[in-house]
């Protein structure tokens, strides 16, 4: 099929009259034209099939007016929400978003990093993927200035604006809870403990059975990538522990459901043999039965401060710190799967 050349206000000025400025004003909707010359141009441009080039227009400008997100999942209600939460702000100031997911993977997320890049973003959110631990790609983006905000999964060596939980605190209320609940043997599964969330999950963790007055089991702790597969695994090795634990704090929802699915079909009651405490309070939480018990931190709110802090960098350049943390609470949503005392 052959393909059309693409209108331009230069047509469309020829076929109304106008001279192309008057015609670029009137779709702009500039109030030096009068409605009934709008009118005529828009009217025409649509009949036409007039499509306007921001993307020219924007690098006239050097500027894009588009921000790049980079997240590890997007099978996450904790992901959608903060996406949501920003796209609330950034909509408002007229900036769009492209969105990449690195799938839990570096190489995947360098590349991300330099396809942004080139596309020219006027600032790049990001949340790190499961096994990064070399952040080059990010500096292309510091050289040229384009501001690098960093939410949930934050590296604190490296330089940019970060928005996270206290993940610490968090980990000490779930097995604080548990401890209540009169569990004494917890067991800890959780994923890369070079992954800040993850590392100070387990700090709150131990704070909290040092707090108790019970030592520290590095034999309860399982580090692993979360997935089905490995969450199955876990649950089967907690099966073969003796003692088996009387409680496990897994530091994901979704491995937390698995796990307690696979350990029912072992015949393990939850939570008279074990009680359970996950994090995230995703869908799962609520469907898995017994209910789960879980960490909920508003990814809404996260995403709306991640939002206004980047539109505050770009249309503020220079007045907003450049390398802080803003540490958000979280709150301990408790259902049947760890109420041990109830059953």
């Amino acid at each position: 099929m052959e393909q059309t050349k693409d209108i331009t206000i230069y047509d469309i000025a020829k076929a109304v009259d106008l001279s192309p400025a008057t015609v670029s004003r009137a779709l702009k909707d500039h109030p030096a034209i009068s409605k009934k010359t709008k009118d005529k141009v828009t009217k025409l441009a649509a009949e036409l099939g007039y499509r306007a080039n921001n993307f020219a227009s924007n690098l006239r400008m050097q500027r894009t007016h588009t921000i790049g997100i980079m997240v590890h999942e997007l099978n996450s209600n904790f992901i959608t929400s903060v996406i949501a939460g920003i796209e609330s702000v950034t909509t408002a100031a007229q900036y769009d978003l492209i969105i990449a997911h690195s799938s839990e993977s570096y190489i995947k997320e360098a590349a991300n990093a330099r396809n942004l890049f080139h596309k020219r973003v006027d600032g790049l959110i990001a949340s790190l993927a499961y096994d990064t631990t070399d952040f080059t790609h990010f500096t292309p983006f510091e050289r040229k200035g384009i501001p690098v905000i960093y939410f949930d999964r934050v590296e604190t060596g490296i330089a940019g604006t970060k928005v996270v939980i206290d993940n610490e605190e968090a980990g000490f209320k779930a097995v604080e809870h548990l401890l209540q609940q009169g569990c004494k043997r917890i067991a800890h599964v959780t994923g890369n403990l070079k992954r800040n969330v993850y590392a100070d999950r387990l700090k709150g963790h131990q704070r909290a059975l040092a707090a108790a007055g019970i030592n520290w089991n590095q034999s309860l702790l399982m580090e692993n990538d979360l997935s089905e597969q490995a969450s199955i695994d876990a649950a089967h090795a907690i099966a073969a522990m003796q003692p088996m634990p009387d409680a496990a704090f897994v530091t994901n929802d979704f491995c937390a459901a698995i796990c307690m699915q696979t350990l029912k079909e072992k015949g393990i009651r939850i939570p008279q043999d074990i009680a359970f405490v996950g994090f995230n309070n995703d869908s799962v939480a609520k469907i898995v039965e017994p209910g789960l018990t879980t960490i909920h931190y508003a990814g809404f709110e996260m995403g709306k401060i991640v939002g206004k802090n980047m539109i505050d960098r770009l249309l503020h350049p220079g007045q907003s710190p450049i390398d802080t943390t803003i540490t958000l609470q979280s709150d301990l949503i408790v259902r049947g799967s760890s109420l041990k005392k109830m059953v």
